[in-house]
């Protein structure tokens, strides 16, 4: 939504008594001078030993304290590796819906009835099962950390497994039942779910549907527009690292879920027509003749086609003698399902080039639609920015989209930003705002069609890991689509705007526990984002690529944590970054590079660079001579972390004027000491 392991090598980052004072260390720069003007000599480091009182800076200490009990222990079972790859005995648990749903627009009501197949493909044998309640965040009395509107939440009408009907638990002391807790069920089968067995549960259930639910998430708007997300009992992640997921949904951090296939039937009264998460394996009996040929016609098509207009408004569907008509789909290995239903939206439709996903040599194709109501008239971009983006996220991530489209719905007054679904996203009408403000929470939104909706991470407790890995690949689709503007510095100045003000949290604080909204939005969304910017530029971008399409590999239908990413980036990148990871994620430490000082005589110059902050980075340094030659010079990383504040270059001739990180590399959160000019 918009708005290794630490059981590895270990490298002894100790304060080192002595701070190490490079004289320069020269390196390739960006430059208009020609190459032979440029500064290329590397020179012999001198020490000099500073005071005591000089090292008052902290030094980044190994993160291997921080790795909590239970992933070592899935390390020593095999499940995961210390070098960032799933383990040879790594499993995941699957689930198979079946789900009938009825919704009436009238009473803004949902009713349904469903069946899951539990797999128990852990080697644990399960003597309760949990599933989430979403809508119980609009029961009286439940904790959340966001207002909501209430409307009772979910009534559960019968529930069953196998062939017990299974009664409210009176206490949660009872041995068989079901029992509410907030948005957490507990289920106690009379059996236990033995490794390899499948559990059977048959649910009905009906709810109110909040005009902006689940914290803005779902609702209604004007009569003519439902969408649905968090509407059905689904089952809570179990996994190798935690056992149980249990944590609640309270309005905020969004999502953990597994991986599952559904067959849907979704009814509602006639014109109104229904997308949904996967394929419609009905649509010539719920869709008018005309208005299916249209809709082939426009996933044949690189050009936008129009499949339903204001002129079709209450002529889109056929009709039936009740009234009712069920429109079916059905979605593989996927993490949930959503469906809009509406009564007065334009839907336009065309496909988008994803490349060869499935390695036969031919680039594949993805059905793209946008649903919006004619209030939207920046909508009317909606599936020329859908298809831009799928297409452009597929070769950024190197995983082609998966699945058959991908539907972008209009849905101002439930919701004013975005919110992503496998294979559909609900996203504000966006008036009064440049085109660019559309386009990019599309890009965000559809970038989770990557992370979290393949990369399965905790949203509850790392919403960082899909969400600042979102605001990167957001960050690069607009930079493409509109590449006269420095999104990745806007993203690094939406950071550095809580630093220093007392408000900032650790990234890793878990997400629904930080101290405050703006510690939540800054550790969750700009600040991750600029922190893979940084690592980017830090290591390169062909370094940086190969490792960011490893992790989204190895961990594609999979539930990775924190140290899985961590560990995968060090293997391939081929460095102990422990350092890095401590100073941005585990702190709420600051950059700030100096030039502290610049001496020139008739024999050469003398340049102090300092490091005031506590994040450790290698620093480039540009410098101007006299004579308008520049020389570009490499402070490496390693002079920081042991233990230095300071460091000198020495060159010849006099200086002009002297930049850190001329580029901008780097989040410096205060530039205003990294110039310094005659």
């Amino acid at each position: 939504m918009q708005y290794r392991s630490y059981i590895k090598r270990s490298v002894s980052l100790m304060v080192v008594t002595t701070a190490l004072i490079f004289s320069g260390c020269a390196g390739s720069q960006q430059s208009s001078v020609p190459l032979e003007a440029r500064e290329t000599s590397r020179q012999t480091p001198k020490e000099v030993h500073p005071k005591p009182s000089e090292l008052n800076r902290p030094v980044p200490y190994p993160i291997n304290g921080e790795v909590p009990p239970a992933f070592q222990q899935a390390i020593e079972n095999e499940t995961r590796t210390a070098t960032g790859q799933p383990g040879k005995n790594y499993w995941t648990q699957t689930t198979d819906y079946d789900i009938n749903a009825t919704l009436i627009p009238e009473d803004t009501l949902l009713k349904g009835s469903m069946t899951i197949h539990y797999h128990n493909n852990s080697p644990d044998t399960l003597q309760q099962l949990f599933l989430e309640l979403t809508q119980n965040v609009h029961k009286e009395g439940v904790v959340r950390n966001r207002p909501a509107e209430i409307t009772g939440g979910i009534q559960l009408q019968k529930v069953r497994i196998g062939n017990t009907d299974l009664g409210k638990m009176q206490t949660p002391r009872d041995t068989q039942g079901h029992f509410e807790r907030g948005t957490l069920m507990i289920v106690r089968p009379p059996e236990a779910v033995m490794p390899g067995e499948t559990a059977e549960l048959n649910i009905e259930w009906k709810f109110k549907v909040p005009q902006q639910g689940a914290g803005g998430r779902m609702g209604h708007s004007k009569d003519n527009l439902f969408y649905l997300g968090y509407w059905y009992p689904r089952m809570r992640v179990y996994d190798d690292v935690n056992g149980w997921a249990t944590d609640a949904f309270r309005g905020n951090s969004e999502f953990y879920h597994g991986f599952g296939n559904y067959e849907v039937s979704i009814t509602v009264p006639e014109q109104w027509m229904v997308a949904s998460t996967g394929t419609l394996t009905n649509p010539g009996e719920v869709l008018r003749d005309d208005v299916f040929q249209r809709l082939k016609k426009g996933h044949q098509s690189d050009e936008v086609v129009h499949v339903v207009t204001e002129e079709d408004f209450g002529n889109i569907t056929q009709t039936a003698d009740d009234g009712m008509l069920s429109w079916k789909f059905k979605a593989e290995n996927v993490t949930d399902i959503a469906f809009s239903a509406t009564k007065e939206s334009v839907w336009d439709a065309t496909r988008t080039n994803v490349g060869d996903r499935d390695g036969d040599g031919k680039d594949d194709y993805v059905n793209i639609n946008a649903i919006y109501r004619n209030s939207a008239p920046l909508w009317t971009n909606g599936a020329d920015f859908t298809a831009h983006a799928i297409s452009f996220l597929s070769n950024l991530t190197g995983l082609p989209y998966p699945w058959p489209h991908m539907t972008s719905v209009e849905g101002a007054g439930i919701i004013g930003g975005g919110m992503e679904y496998p294979m559909m996203t609900l996203i504000g009408a966006y008036n009064g705002r440049p085109e660019r403000s559309l386009y990019g929470v599309v890009a965000h939104e559809l970038s989770h069609m990557w992370v979290p909706m393949q990369i399965s991470s905790n949203e509850r407790r790392h919403a960082w890991m899909d969400e600042g890995m979102t605001t990167y690949n957001e960050a690069q689709a607009k930079s493409e689509k509109y590449p006269d503007i420095d999104f990745e510095q806007n993203d690094f100045d939406r950071y550095l705007n809580i630093v220093n003000t007392g408000l900032e949290g650790p990234i890793m604080r878990w997400s629904d526990y930080h101290y405050n909204g703006s510690s939540y939005l800054v550790a969750t969304y700009p600040k991750p984002g600029s922190i893979f910017v940084t690592l980017r530029n830090m290591v390169g971008q062909d370094t940086f690529r190969k490792a960011y399409q490893t992790y989204l590999e190895r961990w594609r239908y999979k539930n990775p944590y924190p140290w899985d990413l961590f560990n995968t980036f060090e293997e391939v990148i081929g460095r102990d970054l422990s350092w890095f990871w401590r100073s941005w994620f585990f702190e709420t430490w600051e950059l700030d590079q100096a030039v502290a000082s610049v001496n020139s005589t008739d024999k050469g110059s003398t340049i102090v660079i300092e490091d005031r902050g506590q994040i450790p980075m290698p620093a480039t340094v540009e410098i101007t001579l006299a004579d308008g030659n520049t020389l570009t010079r490499k402070i490496r990383v390693d002079t920081w972390l042991q233990g230095a504040t300071k460091t000198e270059l020495q060159v010849e001739g006099k200086v002009q004027e002297v930049m850190i990180d001329p580029d901008y590399k780097y989040p410096d959160a205060n530039r205003t000491n990294n110039n310094w000019k005659q």
